[in-house]
Parts: structure tokens; sequence; C-alpha cells
């Protein structure tokens, strides 16, 4: 997609869109209340392994650097690498870890209600 402003092209790309998590199931239905939009940069150290959770809300992410497995509780698996977008699993425990050698940077926008958290350990 491309807009010009005079002769100027400025390029715009999709990185994702889908009505799907990464698991490939349908996301959920928005929840009624007062929205409230999130941006999260969250740095995972190498060899560390966030406790099983899940999202109450729908989000997406991009991976800026270093890699990031996301594991479901079924053990459906996702690898990510820098560049690699998400769309998380919504109401579905899972959990991320980070089996490389650098920090794995991850910016998360989360579609939220306030009020509500967007995330929920076990």
């Amino acid at each position: 997609m491309k807009f010009a402003k005079e002769d100027n092209l400025i390029d715009v790309e999709i990185l994702i869109k889908s009505n799907k998590s990464w698991d490939g199931k349908n996301l959920s239905n928005y929840a009624n209340g007062k929205p409230e939009i999130s941006i999260l940069k969250i740095v995972i150290p190498h060899g560390t392994e966030l406790p099983l959770h899940k999202h109450p809300v729908i989000n997406a992410g991009v991976l800026l650097t270093g890699e990031l497995t996301v594991v479901a509780e079924d053990n459906t698996t996702l690898h990510m690498k820098a560049g690699d977008t998400i769309i998380e699993l919504v109401n579905k425990w899972h959990y991320g870890k980070n089996e490389g050698n650098v920090p794995a940077e991850i910016i998360v926008f989360y579609a939220g209600i306030k009020g509500e958290p967007l995330s929920i350990e076990k």
C-alpha cells in the first residue's frame, strides 16, 4: 500500500492481519466496557522462561530482537525470530521462553477494557 504526498511516496506494509490467533483458532468477540489500548515493550533475558499465563484480551506483537518460543498448554508451539509477528492466544494458558543467547525484545499491542488485567498468571 502506498500513499502519495506531493512527490514523496509513503510505503505502508501490513505486518499481520487476521481474525485468528497463532494456533489458528478464531479470536473471541470484544468484551463490553470502556476500551483501553496498551502498548508494551517487553524484554525477556536469554535463558528466561515466563510463568504460565493467559490474556483475557486480544493482543498482537512484533519481535524486535532475539528469539522467542511460545508454548500453549496443549504443547502447540510457535518459534519466533526477530521481525516475526504474533497474534496471541486469548483465554488459553501458555508461556514464552527465550532459548536464544540475547534478550528477546517484543512490542505488544493490547486491545483491552479499562480496569481489566492484560495477563493472568496461573
